[in-house]
């Protein structure tokens, strides 16, 4: 049951691809939340993804879109306030793709063409959305820009690789362009740092189901999945958090707050003999 936290709110979301999306779980409920909004992906998944069937659903229009093109953002930004009638009060951000982690290239061993791509794609991206934003004055005042991160932004985790260059370059951009957007124009920018899940874009991530796994056992409340995520991002759009912006806000059941769980311990104590455990302590 919704609460009608957007009812009249307009929104554009980047990145649904299928039910396994956090984008798509953000759509639904959005629209159960009384917002409507614009849905936009790659020419390439809008042909081969779910998305119709989404846009069908949520009653939303499909703009294609490549989000590293400055004219195609344009286009997204200027169509859905035509579609919709006015100032958008929300964006999501939910892109995020590496060539190094798909041609299972190390870190220690990037393609700098590829990481260029990565950067481009999954974080410059997110500056690219702001600044066309805020160049056509397309924001509502007090309105809310969100782009998911994770905490392989601050910490090392194997096999997140490129990836977490790029959140980071996320998370500061966040920060940046948040000043000058919320003391120019009202607008807040945040990025939620999200547990990992398991979606069509975080399956390519080597040892993400070990990921996945040590983060459950770690997390006192568990991992947050991406229906948990969506209502998360439901409330950043919203005007309960009116005085939110700059922040990178962690959604990640306890993890990135925790250093050692009884459950992560005990799965660590089975690696050992019962001769080398009594040596720990």
């Amino acid at each position: 049951m919704g609460y009608n936290l957007l009812k009249g709110k307009r929104g554009i979301i980047f990145g649904a691809l299928n039910d396994m999306s956090i984008a798509w779980k953000v759509a639904e409920m959005a629209h159960a939340e009384g917002a409507v909004f614009t849905l936009s992906n790659t020419h390439v998944a809008c042909r081969m993804g779910s998305v119709m069937e989404l846009a069908q659903k949520t009653g939303a229009e499909v703009i294609p879109a490549d989000a590293t093109s400055i004219e195609d953002l344009e286009n997204v930004i200027k169509t859905s306030m035509e579609v919709m009638g006015g100032k958008i009060d929300f964006i999501l951000h939910s892109i995020g793709m590496s060539l190094n982690v798909r041609k299972h290239r190390l870190y220690n061993d990037l393609d700098y063409n590829y990481l260029a791509k990565t950067l481009d794609i999954s974080a410059i991206s997110f500056h690219k959305v702001i600044q066309t934003a805020y160049k056509l004055d397309a924001m509502s005042e007090w309105g809310s820009i969100v782009a998911l991160s994770y905490v392989a932004a601050q910490r090392t985790l194997y096999g997140y690789n490129d990836m977490a260059d790029a959140k980071a370059l996320l998370e500061s951009i966040a920060r940046s362009f948040g000043y000058i957007y919320g003391r120019e124009k009202k607008v807040r920018i945040n990025t939620i740092s999200q547990s990992p899940t398991v979606t069509t874009a975080g399956s390519g991530v080597k040892g993400i189901d070990g990921l996945i796994d040590f983060s459950d056992r770690m997390s006192p409340l568990g991992n947050a999945d991406a229906s948990d995520c969506a209502s998360y991002c439901i409330t950043l759009f919203s005007d309960l958090t009116k005085k939110v912006t700059m922040q990178n806000l962690f959604h990640d059941g306890g993890f990135s707050s925790m250093g050692m769980s009884l459950a992560a311990m005990k799965q660590y104590n089975k690696s050992f003999d019962a001769g080398e455990v009594e040596d720990l302590y």
